[in-house]
């Protein structure tokens, strides 16, 4: 199944490992957050999940047009994660800096919650590894597919 590059094989591999940090974070949240609601629990699971997904797509993408250079993986996923997270906060903000209160504390370096940009640009690099890893990138996925 993983011999041959293929796009399909990158997004169940992204969402495979995008699913299972989520799992991680599911069952971790509560003990740092035991005031964490089900439905918060579930959206970092789905989000996680989806992140897998988003980059493994972007698995096909290797040359940038405009700029004319090459983007290797370790630079697209980490990307991607660091955007899909820095949108998340812009969205639950208040609900992310509670989280990032429960886990460090008052410090004021540390009470950022745009800190889990930089947790995404990681889970990024994560999923973006085993993907291109076990899936290929670039062209070769999508000429794996038709077969």
């Amino acid at each position: 199944m993983f011999k041959k590059p293929s796009l399909i094989n990158r997004i169940i591999i992204g969402k495979s490992v995008g699913f299972a940090i989520g799992l991680i974070a599911f069952f971790t949240l509560p003990t740092i957050m035991p005031e964490a609601a089900m439905r918060l629990r579930l959206g970092i699971l789905f989000w996680y999940t989806t992140v897998g997904a988003i980059i493994g797509v972007f698995g096909v993408f290797t040359y940038h047009p405009v700029l004319k250079l090459p983007i290797p993986w370790w630079f697209r996923a980490p990307l991607l994660g660091a955007w899909m997270n820095f949108v998340l906060t812009l969205f639950a903000y208040d609900t992310m800096q509670q989280f990032i209160i429960a886990f460090f504390g008052q410090d004021p370096v540390l009470e950022s919650p745009f800190w889990f940009c930089a947790e995404g640009a990681i889970v990024g690099l994560i999923i973006g590894y085993c993907a291109t890893k076990c899936g290929g990138q670039g062209k070769a996925t999508l000429q794996g597919d038709t077969q």
